[in-house]
């Protein structure tokens, strides 16, 4: 057995590799004025990509036989430390890495494993989640996208929607119901998807303040073969647990899997520390005392994310407490959203997009501020978790259990 390289020396080699081989972020190119820039931006990242599969950075935490490095969350911590500052194709983080091929990992076969999370490692592939639908809410387990076998293969039909970044997504993990005699969660199955078959039409959902980043997805008589399933056939609900647990980990800022930091620095939003320095208020008492209060959530979401983590990974509190991250998560958000407003005050009204000054940012920013709130399961579904399912208070009265889903009444 080869023995792990020390977190320092794998340390020391990311920081010379780096300085030789990356882009810094104060010296890359502004997109360019031809064409998609969102188009731009993905094949970007993918480029980065590859370079840091060449490099032997790519995968830190996923094993070797599937393309990874198979080294540990410190040594993922240390290379995120050492690349802050040069570009990296962190846009691939969320959903594609430390969600979807974090589920394959846990519930794939050796097959999707090898070829998805190989593919998605060496910047060749990207993936998506495929589950929230319209007229689901946060009501996962409700979906009535279907599979019907047909010989060897599964025929979907139905519709998602809200599904982050599918536009630029080779792959998507989809949810649909292939028994409609049994409960809820039990006649679920996954299927792994291509975004660009026969019968799969996508648009593109544009938003308030301007982005669109979210997609819907409309199946039609797609042909899937058995090699599509994710797991068990009718077992789909033990795979979209563990994908629900992933994408609260991974936005509560706990998944081994994020390489580089969390966001784009195109997507990177001002605190609201850079913003009253920016509008010449740093030395108003009343900002300050909200950037102390900004300040201390950051750090307290900060030690929290290492402390559940930590416990996570040792048994100490089970994997549904990733819900009390996504929770922490959110809430930070919210409050950085508000502050900022405050800070940036009447330009924030005024400013008619990021590109007008600080106020813009600010007010765009807060426009949106609600998508942390509903992102990964609501709020409410992340408190409900915590107090069932970590707290272990009794749980909330379901009509619908044990009920076989062809008798719940849907809609009107």
């Amino acid at each position: 057995m080869t023995a792990i390289e020390s977190v320092e020396s794998f340390r020391s080699r990311a920081r010379a590799w780096l300085a030789g081989n990356m882009p810094r972020l104060a010296d890359a190119a502004p997109p360019s004025t031809e064409g998609d820039e969102d188009e731009q931006r993905w094949r970007r990242a993918r480029e980065l990509q590859k370079k840091l599969y060449a490099g032997g950075f790519a995968g830190i935490c996923f094993p070797e036989e599937y393309g990874g490095l198979g080294l540990t969350p410190a040594h993922q911590q240390v290379f995120n430390e050492e690349s802050d500052g040069y570009e990296l194709p962190v846009v691939l983080n969320i959903p594609s890495f430390s969600i979807c091929a974090a589920t394959l990992l846990d519930m794939g076969s050796e097959e999707q494993k090898r070829e998805r999370i190989g593919a998605a490692i060496r910047g060749e592939e990207v993936m998506c989640q495929l589950l929230s639908e319209p007229s689901g809410g946060s009501d996962l387990a409700g979906v009535i996208t279907r599979a019907e076998r047909d010989g060897d293969n599964w025929i979907l039909n139905g519709a998602k929607c809200w599904s982050s970044s599918a536009y630029a997504a080779d792959w998507g993990l989809c949810l649909a119901r292939t028994n409609w005699d049994v409960p809820k969660h039990q006649g679920l199955t996954m299927f792994l998807v291509p975004t660009k078959a026969p019968g799969v039409k996508m648009n593109r959902v544009r938003m308030s303040d301007g982005s669109a980043e979210f997609c819907e997805e409309f199946f039609d008589d797609v042909v899937l073969p058995a090699s599509a399933v994710v797991g068990e056939v009718d077992d789909g609900w033990s795979v979209a647990s563990r994908q629900l647990f992933h994408e609260r980990n991974s936005m509560g800022g706990g998944s081994p899997y994020i390489s580089g930091g969390r966001y784009a620095p195109a997507t990177r939003q001002m605190t609201p520390l850079d913003i009253a320095r920016a509008t010449d208020r740093a030395g108003d008492p009343r900002v300050r005392e909200m950037i102390g209060r900004f300040l201390a959530m950051e750090k307290v979401s900060e030690q929290t994310v290492g402390r559940v983590s930590r416990a996570m990974a040792t048994g100490a509190l089970p994997p549904t407490a990733a819900s009390i991250l996504r929770l922490l998560h959110a809430e930070s958000n919210e409050m950085a959203a508000d502050i900022a407003v405050k800070i940036a005050g009447s330009g924030a009204a005024t400013g008619a997009g990021a590109d007008q000054g600080i106020g813009g940012q600010a007010g765009l920013r807060f426009l949106v501020r609600q998508g942390g709130s509903l992102g990964g399961g609501s709020t409410e579904m992340a408190r409900n978790v915590i107090s069932e399912r970590v707290l272990g208070m009794p749980r909330e009265l379901a009509l619908d259990r044990d009920v076989p889903f062809k008798q719940v009444k849907r809609g009107r």
